[in-house]
């Protein structure tokens, strides 16, 4: 992992006070969800779902594979999805490669692939694409929600093992306003900040040894 998303990541582990109660309830059930798979030698798939796929749920799968590789859990996979597909919003990206990643962009037209590095030979592919898309899996993954749109529209996700909502502002309402890419960084780091919180949690728990009880 490069040094200065590894540094990202320390610096933001150091606030998970700021995180109330009650979020961290919601956030402990994904940790939970995730340990369960652990404990039974499986695979983890966690799909983050926004209404585009333009931008939180980007955040979701970037920083939950970062996070994943932070506290060294193999067999974690991430994607993102939406409603529909529109494409990785710029600002997103912009957000991203302020905090480290390096960025290429792997296709040209109206909804372009991304490689988003984050080390050597680590590897994110972003671009916008609905929920069921075949590059997603079709079953045994949890589905995180990242905006109420997406929770009000999909009632129904086939496949799901967990469902759960974790909605997050969206950063679209400052577009072309001075607090443009300060909204997007914000909303980047809180979702970071989540993404962190839910794998110390699990990377906590086995060091006690509670998943041998």
């Amino acid at each position: 992992m490069y040094t200065k998303i590894k540094d990202h990541c320390e610096a933001l582990i150091a606030h998970f006070d700021t995180i109330s109660a009650e979020r961290k309830n919601v956030l402990l059930k994904i940790s939970n969800y995730i340990r369960t798979k652990m404990e039974a030698g499986l695979s983890v798939n966690l799909v983050y779902i926004c209404t585009h796929n333009s931008r939180r749920s980007h955040f979701g799968q970037v920083w939950a594979e970062v996070a994943a590789a932070y506290y060294e859990f193999n067999n974690v996979n991430t994607f993102s999805g939406g409603t529909e597909a529109t494409a990785f919003y710029p600002n997103a990206i912009d957000a991203l490669i302020k905090t480290g990643f390096e960025v290429t962009q792997k296709s040209e037209g109206p909804n372009p692939h991304y490689l988003l590095q984050r080390g050597e030979d680590q590897f994110t592919l972003c671009f916008s694409k609905v929920y069921d898309d075949e590059i997603n899996p079709t079953s045994n993954f949890a589905a995180i929600m990242t905006c109420s749109d997406a929770e009000q529209n999909c009632p129904f996700i086939p496949g799901v093992e967990l469902r759960i909502s974790t909605t997050y502002d969206d950063p679209k309402v400052f577009d072309d306003t001075n607090q443009q890419d300060e909204k997007y960084v914000e909303r980047s780091n809180q979702i970071a900040l989540e993404c962190l919180f839910v794998f110390s949690q699990i990377n906590n728990s086995f060091r006690r040894g509670e998943h041998n009880s």
